[in-house]
Order: C-alpha cells, then structure tokens, then sequence
C-alpha cells in the first residue's frame, strides 16, 4: 500500500503529545496541511492521551479560524494500528482536500517577506 509522497510522517509517541503550539506555529508558517492520526477513541496505549487530543482539537481549530487560517487545514483522526488500508484512505482524502484548498496563502506571504529583507 501507498500513501500520497507528499505526506511527510512526524511520529510521537501518543497523540496527546501534539503540541498545539506546533500546530498552529507551523500552519501559521505556510505548512499546507496537517493531520494527527491517534489511537481509536477508548483504545489509548497511554490511556487517556487520544481524549486529551481530541479536547484539543477544536480548540486548536478556533486558535486557526481566529487567526484567519483556515481550520480545515488541520484535522484529528483515530485509527488502530492494525488498519492500514484505513491509514492510507484517510491520508489519501486528506492530501485531497488540502490540494482542493490550494497552498496555504501564508507560505507565499512568508516567501514575499523573505524577498523583501
């Protein structure tokens, strides 16, 4: 099985360890899309840090919008291990949906400040 070559695979040891700080900075900073894939819901190795993602993930949401980043460029998604085929659809989807949406505007704006020094 593959998955689109574009996706670049950051691995942490629980999903409850995604800083939203790091999200936001990196949105913020031009990445075009992000998606953090935990354990399914229930079935945390670390019991509780897929919950603690999830009660993250509309705040981290809000923190884009509020920011004039669209929130559909960053996404949670809880999957077993063992579902690879599931893996590969949902990051398959996600690269799609991010390429209807187009580069992230900020990275041309960074890119016109860099030019601009």
């Amino acid at each position: 099985m593959q998955y689109p070559p574009n996706l670049r695979v950051i691995r942490v040891a629980c999903s409850g360890m995604i800083d939203p700080e790091i999200v936001v900075y990196a949105l913020s900073n031009g990445i075009d899309g992000i998606i953090g894939i935990g354990c399914r819901l229930g079935e945390c190795h670390y019991l509780e840090g897929n919950e603690k993602a999830k009660a993250r993930e509309q705040a981290i949401r809000i923190v884009l919008a509020n920011g004039g980043i669209d929130p559909d460029r960053f996404r949670m998604e809880y999957l077993s291990s063992a579902e690879s085929a599931r893996f590969v659809e949902v990051v398959t989807n996600f690269v799609g949906e991010i390429k209807a949406l187009g580069p992230n505007p900020l990275r041309q704006q960074k890119a016109a400040d860099i030019v601009a020094r």
